[in-house]
């Protein structure tokens, strides 16, 4: 039987935004996002892609195009649910309804998650706090829509990646250019890693940050290090939401992500390391960018304590 752990908000958030050249969404194997509640419920709003948990005989029935074996992430979400232990209530089905119309509320995720555990040998989730939690926050994500056809998956745009809660964001030019995501996401200053400009903030230093280099082994990023980090640093002070950006958000904006976390949490960049790639899987700095991270290292705690030659550098 797989484990059960719980799942926050925001790392669904940056599962649903993963990209390599299109949104991961259209892979096979990549989430399945089960919604517990009610049809009623479900109907009203949903999480962008999930699909309904139906039951039958007051058992969950798992699909069978559904291969819990091979996919990557199986998360559930039900109203409320915060905790791994089950506590639900029960409301009276509505007679006139063609469906099951009981409100599952706290537990029933849980209830569900341990049954499809029982299929995978992979982790299933359950989303901590549930669809409230999530559409408080996110609420951009809430839809009617049900995405049945590859092709509406392919054409969903994902959004900048949040490396820190409702502060700091790392993306795309692309992304930076988008009113819609500025608007959803509250953005008030940019960090703009590269030689492409943007609509916004143009002229206003106190809300953009131009670090004009190329994507190239000699270009020199280390001396903006702590100009970017005391700039951000301001800006999270005066809970101005941040978005980190380069061409494809990989390279020369992860390598400033990376500095701004090793100094704002005073940790190495091994640690650094491994929290950007649990919000951004696919996170490629230049070999060269990272040794300027590692002479960051030593300016931060006065030593070198991270072996670059561990492979996942």
């Amino acid at each position: 039987m797989a484990d059960l752990l719980m799942c926050e908000p925001t790392m669904l958030y940056n599962i649903l935004n993963q990209e390599i050249k299109h949104s991961r969404l259209a892979e096979t194997n990549y989430l399945y996002l089960l919604d517990v509640r009610s049809k009623r419920e479900y109907n009203e709003s949903h999480i962008i892609t999930a699909q309904r948990m139906k039951k039958k005989d007051n058992d969950y029935v798992i699909p069978q195009s559904m291969d819990l074996e091979c996919v990557k992430y199986c998360i559930v979400y039900d109203g409320k649910t915060n905790a791994l232990d089950v506590n639900f209530e029960v409301r009276e089905k509505d007679s006139d309804s063609e469906d099951d119309e009981v409100s599952y509320v706290m537990g029933s995720a849980v209830l569900c998650a341990r049954i499809l555990a029982e299929f995978t040998r992979h982790p299933v989730y359950i989303l901590d706090g549930g669809y409230e939690c999530f559409s408080a926050h996110y609420h951009f994500f809430r839809t009617q829509k049900i995405f049945s056809m590859p092709q509406e998956l392919d054409a969903f745009e994902p959004y900048p990646i949040e490396v820190v809660p409702g502060e700091v964001y790392l993306g795309t030019v692309k992304q930076a250019c988008n009113p819609q995501m500025h608007k959803d996401l509250k953005i008030k200053a940019h960090v703009n890693v590269g030689l492409e400009t943007t609509p916004y903030f143009q002229g206003d230093t106190c809300r953009l940050l131009q670090i004009s280099v190329t994507d190239s082994p000699e270009e020199d990023l280390f001396s903006s290090f702590r100009h970017t980090s005391h700039f951000m640093d301001a800006h999270v002070e005066r809970r101005s939401v941040i978005l980190v950006f380069s061409t494809r958000g990989i390279s020369r904006s992860c390598t400033v992500m990376l500095a701004y976390l090793m100094h704002r949490n005073r940790e190495s960049l091994k640690r650094s390391w491994a929290h950007l790639q649990r919000c951004k899987n696919n996170i490629r700095p230049l070999r060269s960018f990272v040794k300027q991270l590692i002479e960051w290292e030593k300016v931060i705690h006065g030593a070198e304590i991270t072996d670059v030659k561990d492979p996942r550098f």
